[in-house]
């Protein structure tokens, strides 16, 4: 009696170490398949990197509508990571600011560099920006007054207009600007772009008994305020340089 009842328990044990081992055999394969699975759910891509070169397209196009303006900018971004680039921009403006009380000719060469963070998650194969960044801003240039006018609060007295014709060269200014704004790809490695920039004055050089009235690269200046404002339109090229291998999976 003892002995069937020790083979009989021989037996169960031996059935329970055969569903184990099912068990767990069966586990492996699951999971072996499920990393199959995913090895063959992820897509295999290649994102550029390289120097996007362009011009600023509102300076371009000012220059030919309007009189009092010339000017252009060269810009250049090199991507550095996925998502930051290391930005450029050097121009040069020629201004006239004729009011009723003044005459003055703004003219010089400035340079900004910084960077810029895209924001954007693109889908495969895109390398569209929605980008916000930072520039130091520096500028170089001379003033010409012409000519300005003294106030006279009697109408009676002509108006009181002095010429001068006094240039005031060598002048300089340091800024830094915020940007903000997006780049699209419309062709193939060409991109279109818009942004807005918001600009903080941190010096500039002083005249005697004289402001400086417009600053190239920097725009409009004024007495009570050291904030600036600006925007531009852009086309740009990308020099394809490399190439960084990407896996991006895919869900079903």
């Amino acid at each position: 009696m003892f002995n069937k009842l020790l083979l009989t328990m021989i037996k169960k044990k031996h059935i329970f170490i055969f569903f184990i081992s099912c068990f767990f055999c069966c586990s492996g394969l699951f999971a072996q398949e499920q990393k199959e699975t995913k090895k063959r759910d992820s897509i295999f891509y290649k994102e550029r990197y390289g120097l996007m070169l362009g011009t600023d397209l509102y300076k371009l196009s000012r220059s030919f509508y309007d009189d009092e303006y010339t000017g252009f900018e060269v810009n250049g971004d090199f991507r550095f990571t996925q998502k930051i680039w290391f930005s450029a921009e050097l121009g040069y403006e020629e201004l006239k600011f004729d009011e009723d009380f003044m005459d003055v000719n703004t003219s010089g060469s400035y340079l900004k560099f910084g960077g810029i963070y895209n924001f954007y998650d693109n889908w495969i194969g895109m390398d569209n920006l929605l980008y916000g960044g930072f520039r130091l801003g520096f500028a170089s240039f001379s003033q010409d007054l012409n000519e300005y006018r003294i106030t006279v609060r009697d109408n009676y007295f002509a108006p009181d207009i002095r010429q001068v014709n006094r240039n005031f060269t060598g002048l300089s200014a340091v800024w830094a600007e915020v940007q903000g704004g997006i780049r699209v790809e419309v062709l193939k490695n060409v991109f279109l772009g818009a942004h807005v920039e918001l600009k903080v004055m941190i010096t500039q050089s002083s005249l005697p008994n004289f402001e400086n009235l417009n600053i190239p690269g920097f725009n409009r200046t004024y007495t009570d305020s050291s904030i600036g404002a600006g925007f531009g339109y852009s086309i740009r090229y990308l020099i394809p340089l490399y190439s960084k291998q990407k896996t991006q999976a895919v869900d079903y």
